[in-house]
């Protein structure tokens, strides 16, 4: 992988870390807890439950995805950046185009 193709990965992926952050943040996610506000005077607590877990389900998701994105920014850092995680061959540049957080090369990932 040349270093412009490297350097803008690695821009993208910051860019989606502020970005999930963000998101989180909106979701009133910092740290492990979450306080998802639903107002005053909110009359049906069942509604407030869904409400309430459908907000957890996205935290969750949003977590996920910034793990993924902080760990391949840590894998730049380390020098392990672009090698399958499953038999250390490169993985191709467009699939880092596509996934920059991608572990797995092509190959790897169809056999999951």
């Amino acid at each position: 992988m040349d270093s412009t193709l490297k350097a803008e990965l690695k821009t993208r992926l910051e860019e989606e870390k502020k970005s999930l952050d963000r998101q989180l943040a909106d979701y009133g996610a910092s740290g492990d807890g979450i306080d998802v506000a639903l107002g005053e005077g909110f009359a049906d607590s069942g509604q407030a439950t869904a409400e309430r877990t459908e907000a957890l389900g996205i935290v969750e998701t949003l977590r996920s995805q910034r793990a993924e994105v902080v760990a391949a920014l840590e894998r730049m850092e380390a020098g392990t950046y672009g090698k399958c995680d499953n038999c250390g061959n490169e993985i191709p540049d467009a699939r880092l185009e596509a996934v920059p957080s991608a572990l797995l090369c092509v190959s790897c990932k169809q056999g999951r």
